[in-house]
């Protein structure tokens, strides 16, 4: 206590310039643990949110030529594009209340985008916006009867151009279409039970692993705290859990496995909690090893420890993008219409 009241004595006599600085001066947040540690850019658009309005961050991807596209489920705004220094470069819209989802897909050379909306609308199109196909939904191919509710949340593009839609707020379903939209099989479904392997309680995310011998599709049961890996045609492979870390979807960068964590549990109340998310990122072995916005990932005896969030930079987190400099941008749900936060890597 007498130090402190040294150190504030000073700064009063000193005038009142340092007094001042002391009170406005942050120091950077740093955040992530290991080789994966990062400076956070919270004011990182410049975008004029009183006039580009925006909902819920939803999902970000960066093209080839560097831009970064994020979804919103704003209907005049559905699909906003930023340059890496935070400046608005353009925007459009599907006129989508319920845009969800954002794929990127390299075919020809050429960049497209596909969306995913939870009414039920699931697009590709052109990074301009123009909609080039339109996906049946299931009741329309037979896949789905009458009764079972769909509400996709994202899409994976196969090697092959097939394309692979999740059923995250409906029947849990994955449903595969060819690349020029006809419909060809499904698999998963729902189940709370973990001694059901390849089923789901809320199938939020999916993508395609690269990072293996052959490629694999990588699916989040959020509710679970699992992922999952399938083959092309939908087997089932291996399941991973990570306490704690209610994940939204899984973004594949190099040997890493990235995904924003959306609920979280809190300390001795391992219960669904909104409002603690992290980002929790794996190495090629799909180890946690760092957890950006939240605590040093644990394991003992082999085994993690409950993730658990750790202080105020994440509150719902959607989605992570990992630009080509590796630094990292947060998307966030239901979090005050907040603007994605940049995450810029620091040297190892």
């Amino acid at each position: 206590m007498q130090r402190r009241h040294f150190i504030a004595t000073a700064a009063l006599a000193a005038g009142p310039n340092i007094l001042t600085a002391a009170k406005t001066a942050e120091p950077p947040l740093i955040v992530g643990h290991g080789s994966h540690r990062y400076r956070v850019e919270k004011s990182w658009s410049k975008a004029d949110h009183a006039k580009i309005l925006l909902e819920n961050c939803h999902e970000m991807v960066q093209s080839t030529d560097g831009r970064l596209f994020l979804v919103t489920d704003h209907p005049k705004n559905n699909i906003l594009i930023y340059n890496t220094d935070g400046s608005l470069l353009d925007h459009w819209t599907l006129n989508s209340k319920t845009a969800h989802g954002l794929t990127l897909q390299r075919e020809g050379g050429v960049d497209f985008l596909h969306i995913t909306m939870t009414d039920g609308r699931v697009v590709k199109t052109t990074l301009d916006g123009e909609v080039l196909l339109e996906l049946d939904p299931p009741h329309k191919t037979g896949a789905y009867t009458a009764d079972l509710p769909y509400h996709p949340t994202e899409t994976a593009i196969g090697p092959n151009g097939d394309i692979y839609v999740i059923d995250g707020y409906g029947s849990q379903f994955i449903l595969r279409y060819s690349a020029e939209g006809k419909f060809l099989g499904k698999f998963g479904g729902r189940s709370s039970m973990p001694e059901k392997p390849g089923k789901f309680m809320q199938a939020h995310g999916i993508a395609l692993d690269t990072r293996g011998t052959e490629p694999l599709l990588v699916c989040t049961a959020r509710i679970r705290n699992e992922l999952a890996w399938f083959t092309l045609d939908g087997k089932h492979q291996r399941t991973a859990y990570y306490p704690g870390a209610y994940l939204s979807r899984p973004v594949i960068h190099g040997e890493n496995l990235y995904s924003a964590v959306c609920f979280g549990f809190r300390e001795n109340d391992y219960r669904m909690w909104t409002g603690r998310g992290f980002i929790l990122i794996l190495d090629k072995d799909n180890k946690a090893i760092s957890c950006p916005g939240g605590a040093t990932p644990l394991y003992e005896n082999g085994t993690l420890k409950a993730l658990m969030k750790e202080g105020n930079l994440v509150n719902n987190g959607h989605d992570v993008c990992i630009d080509h400099n590796k630094d990292l941008y947060l998307c966030q749900w239901n979090s005050g219409r907040v603007p994605p936060y940049k995450l810029q890597r620091l040297p190892i």
